[in-house]
């Protein structure tokens, strides 16, 4: 589920202590100093509890359903405790975000910095890279699109693949959810046509400009979205068979696959300042992060472990694909897909912000509101077109992950604590910690980018020499 959060709001924190290192502050002389948050106007904002479930909406979504099949590419043992340590390494990076927006801030004299902010000013601390700390922002906000964008995308192939597959097996679905049998379905449309449908309906969503507009709707979404998490967890954990011979480990070379899904379900670093920002108390974040991202690895876990133990080798790219083929578990899908459909508005107003405003600006008013709307037509026929290129979406979720957010997650965040407090006694052990995890996240970018495009191509050739043969 996608955060509903307003990433153009306005700055709502004043002067913050800071803590720049992991076990100690650094004082700056030039940085503003102080012992309590404060909030310009007073403590209005997100209490404790709604932040939480932002964090938590922030990070569930289609990535979730796709970690069974990152658990099989990895192994019984070895991906669930991947995601372990991706996990904490993902919370760690979000931290280390969080606290290097705080000092430069504070150096700064900023209310708040945005992710690009961060870099663009964690880039001036450093003489030969200060001319291009431009650049920084550009970076970022290219990854940022690249993200969003590519969720979109996913969002199409997830809409087409489940709702195909509720119209193939309409004719075979039962009220007996007990018994998962193979079902002779019904052939139907590419799911590609499926793609080309949801169009027209996806053109209109993103033509709504105003979030408090969608409120109603993304409500709506976000208790069907909980209420089909929680049928599919019940099946799963009902579901369970006896003996489990499954490998406790997967191939090495499926194991960018597993990087690519599991980075791309840790979808929430780029909502984790703007949350810190609306909170009340900004002082209990790092309490809030900790406690909803323990929260949320645990289901990543949890799911990924029972979802590839009930449904072993035959597991596909959305644990939604192989529910029974009963009424109670098509709903689950259709509830899900439809909670899909209205995120994808919420997810793509964030592209929206970033491209559409320096267009606008560059036009007349008269032109402005033509000019957004030609721009919000194009980027959803982008997402569109791209999903269409690519309707494999395990495949599509892999490489997502492995291109943009495993920089945003893991590659950039230890970079900018070396670029914000490389002048101020920053520690030997830190400096190589950060290099570690920077090289961590940039051989899996390699690897999984690759191994993703490489399987891309495999399965397309497959496709085409598979058509080729029924036409002869």
């Amino acid at each position: 589920m996608a955060s509903d959060i307003n990433y153009q709001d306005g700055p709502d924190l004043s002067r913050r202590d800071e803590s720049p290192a992991e076990d100690e502050p650094i004082h700056s002389p030039a940085s503003l100093r102080q012992t309590e948050y404060e909030r310009i106007g007073g403590r209005t904002g997100s209490s404790f509890s709604q932040t939480i479930i932002h964090l938590l909406k922030g990070n569930i979504g289609t990535g979730l359903l796709g970690l069974p099949l990152a658990v099989k590419n990895a192994g019984l043992v070895v991906g669930p405790l991947s995601l372990l340590a991706l996990g904490i390494v993902a919370v760690h990076c979000m931290n280390l975000l969080v606290k290097c927006a705080h000092h430069l801030s504070a150096k700064m004299g900023k209310p708040f910095l945005s992710y690009g902010d961060a870099v663009e000013y964690g880039m001036e601390n450093v003489s030969w890279l200060s001319r291009h700390s431009l650049w920084g922002r550009r970076v970022v906000n290219l990854f940022l699109n690249v993200t969003q964008l590519g969720f979109c995308c996913v969002y199409f192939v997830f809409l087409s693949d489940n709702v195909k597959q509720v119209v193939e097996t309409a004719n075979v679905t039962t009220v007996n959810c007990h018994n998962n049998e193979t079902a002779v379905i019904v052939p139907s449309y590419d799911s590609r046509l499926y793609m080309l449908f949801f169009l027209p309906f996806i053109i209109v969503l993103v033509f709504i400009r105003n979030l408090k507009y969608l409120v109603p709707l993304s409500f709506v979404a976000n208790i069907s979205m909980c209420v089909s998490l929680v049928l599919i967890y019940y099946y799963c954990l009902t579901n369970i068979p006896y003996p489990i011979n499954l490998p406790l480990a997967g191939r090495g070379v499926d194991y960018p696959l597993f990087f690519g899904t599991a980075i791309f379900a840790f979808e929430g670093i780029g909502v984790v300042l703007p949350l810190e920002n609306k909170m009340q108390n900004p002082r209990n974040f790092t309490t809030v992060l900790y406690l909803g991202m323990g929260i949320v690895t645990t289901l990543y876990i949890t799911l990924g472990t029972i979802g590839y133990i009930g449904f072993g080798e035959h597991i596909r790219g959305s644990i939604t694909l192989n529910l029974p083929l009963c009424w109670l578990y098509q709903t689950v899908k259709l509830l899900y897909s439809f909670g899909i459909y209205i995120t994808y508005a919420l997810q793509f107003y964030v592209s929206a912000e970033i491209l559409i405003p320096p267009a606008v600006a560059r036009c007349g008013p008269r032109w402005a509101l033509m000019v957004d709307l030609g721009i919000r037509v194009a980027l959803v026929g982008l997402t569109c077109a791209l999903a269409i290129l690519i309707p494999e979406l395990d495949l599509v979720i892999s490489l997502v992950g492995s291109v943009s957010s495993s920089a945003l997650a893991l590659i950039i965040p230890p970079l900018l604590q070396i670029l914000t407090f490389h002048n101020e006694d920053m520690k030997l052990w830190v400096m190589v910690k950060d290099i570690g995890i920077s090289l961590i996240g940039f051989v899996g970018f390699v690897a999984g980018t690759y191994i993703s495009i490489q399987e891309i191509v495999a399965r397309n050739s497959s496709r085409h020499n598979g058509t080729h043969l029924q036409l002869l």
